[in-house]
């Protein structure tokens, strides 16, 4: 046996029976460091005539490359025991008390939207739900939303970078309705802007009398203490006969009164505009000072809270229904403001900050469901 095979064989000997990763790493410094075996033999390869390097500079690289792979070999297998061994040793006990964990809370978003959800239900309205991601259709033109209103603008509305020919879902109806005329083109998409579109989803897809109430995420480019540029809404509907601005009323006053847990609640309604309703009215709720804050209830001022109004003709045709026949109002207002009146909070951008503090301070227990017999407000 010739002197390299000789070492070759002791190396490969030794890092085969080497018990850790220090020692593994002991061999490769003595050989393949830069005083070692192996690089000495490298070294002398320059010493050599053309003819023995020929004949030893492929035994010593060979010897090089045996004596590498045979030292990662052997580290991988003695980490992967030492890791088996780590995984083994380290057990959880699931009979261990978790007094010492701490608890999670409900975000209080997801409480006011059940809260919402728990006094609209008494009031005979399911919820619906819709894409988020719409097409310009669904999101403006069913809404009678001109093709020039401000809202369709680049800085108030989040486009997607490609438009889509194949619609965000339900195609508009095809019998010459007033705001069919963006069937025949491309569907510009978008995250929606409202929560408005489930409402026509829902007109298109279910027969009247309907009555629903649409939450869930929706975008606006903007951002500060009140507006974020992703936020939750809530929209109500509701298509029957015979409806009036009574009726908004009515529903209103008494959503707002169950919400607050007060009776004192005191309403306004001033004339708007929306492009989808006419008459179209904002609310505004009476509100008293308390120690310099404004709290719901009395009427020291006023606070605007919900938009509203009676669905506009043009959207009910474009649903396939009859104006004549069928009426109906609708109402919208933001879930992450009633939160922070109802319970003092200042700023909407920490809604989403995922502090922790935050969190425990106004969050809510897992248990802490909303009842209308009970209260649907509960202690934070």
């Amino acid at each position: 046996m010739s002197e390299l095979q000789t070492l070759q064989a002791d190396l490969l000997a030794r890092i085969d029976g080497a018990a850790s990763i220090e020692a593994v790493e002991a061999i490769r410094v003595e050989a393949l460091g830069k005083q070692g075996r192996i690089t000495a033999l490298l070294k002398s390869l320059g010493g050599m005539t053309p003819e023995e390097r020929l004949v030893q500079g492929p035994t010593i690289h060979a010897l090089r490359e045996g004596v590498t792979a045979a030292i990662g070999t052997r580290k991988a297998a003695l980490e992967r025991a030492a890791l088996d061994a780590k995984l083994a040793a380290e057990t959880l006990d699931m009979t261990l008390p978790a007094d010492r964990t701490p608890p999670g809370s409900v975000h209080p978003v997801s409480q006011v939207l059940d809260e919402l959800a728990e006094i609209f239900a008494d009031l005979g309205f399911a919820v619906a739900s819709g894409p988020e991601i719409e097409d310009d259709w669904h999101n403006f033109s069913a809404l009678n939303i001109p093709e020039t209103h401000p809202a369709r603008a680049m800085h108030d509305t989040f486009y997607c970078e490609e438009p889509s020919t194949a619609g965000g879902g339900q195609s508009p109806p095809s019998d010459g309705a007033g705001l069919a005329s963006a069937a025949g083109r491309a569907a510009r998409m978008l995250l929606r802007t409202h929560t408005s579109p489930v409402q026509i989803r829902t007109m298109l897809k279910d027969k009247p009398p309907i009555r629903i109430i649409a939450p869930g995420r929706v975008y606006r480019s903007d951002s500060d203490a009140t507006h974020t540029p992703m936020f939750h809404q809530i929209e109500g509907l509701v298509i029957d006969r015979g409806i009036t601005l009574g009726h908004l009323k009515w529903t209103l006053e008494t959503f707002l009164k169950a919400f607050f847990e007060r009776d004192d609640i005191v309403l306004r309604l001033r004339s708007s505009y929306f492009p989808f309703t006419e008459p179209s009215v904002e609310v505004d709720v009476g509100y008293s000072l308390v120690n310099g804050k404004r709290v719901i209830g009395g009427s020291d001022g006023w606070l605007e809270v919900l938009g509203s109004g009676m669905v506009h003709r043009k959207v009910i045709e474009a649903c396939g229904l009859d104006p004549n026949e069928w009426q109906g109002f609708a109402f919208g207002t933001g879930v992450d403001r009633l939160a922070m009146l109802k319970y003092g909070m200042d700023d909407l951008r920490a809604f989403f900050d995922g502090d922790l503090r935050w969190l425990r301070h106004y969050g809510f227990a897992a248990l802490d469901v909303p009842t209308l017999s009970g209260g649907v407000g509960v202690p934070a």
